[in-house]
């Protein structure tokens, strides 16, 4: 059983920061590709960030690009998602998941096998 836990949402200002985690529980984890997705009051999900197993390769919405960074350790089984000038349009229920079964582009929602629960960034302005 694959389980995915966020943490680290809150309620910051317009301009601040936040540093979300994601802890899975996976017999391997260090080999699969993890993305952070969001979802708004009354918009469909989004993808937000994404990065390969070898964090090498990361992938991020024009939205955030410059402003937010993914990243990954494998020992500790966990993915990042750092956020800085945080905007009121980020406001979101914030989601991680784990590509597990195939290799789909990390933009597509489709491409991702578990989901975390999701934790709420609320930004101010």
């Amino acid at each position: 059983q694959v389980q995915l836990v966020e943490a680290g949402g809150g309620l910051v200002q317009a301009g601040g920061s936040l540093r979300l985690s994601c802890v899975i529980s996976a017999r391997s984890f260090s080999g699969f590709p993890m993305g952070w997705f969001r979802q708004a009051p009354g918009k469909e999900r989004e993808f937000v960030a994404a990065i390969n197993w070898s964090a090498d390769l990361t992938y991020y919405a024009d939205s955030v690009k410059g402003r937010f960074t993914i990243s990954r350790d494998n020992d500790k089984n966990t993915v990042y998602l750092q956020m800085n000038g945080l905007k009121p349009e980020d406001t979101a229920v914030y989601y991680c998941a784990v590509q597990l079964y195939n290799s789909a582009s990390l933009y597509l929602q489709r491409s991702y096998d578990y989901w975390g629960q999701g934790t709420q960034v609320t930004v101010s302005s």
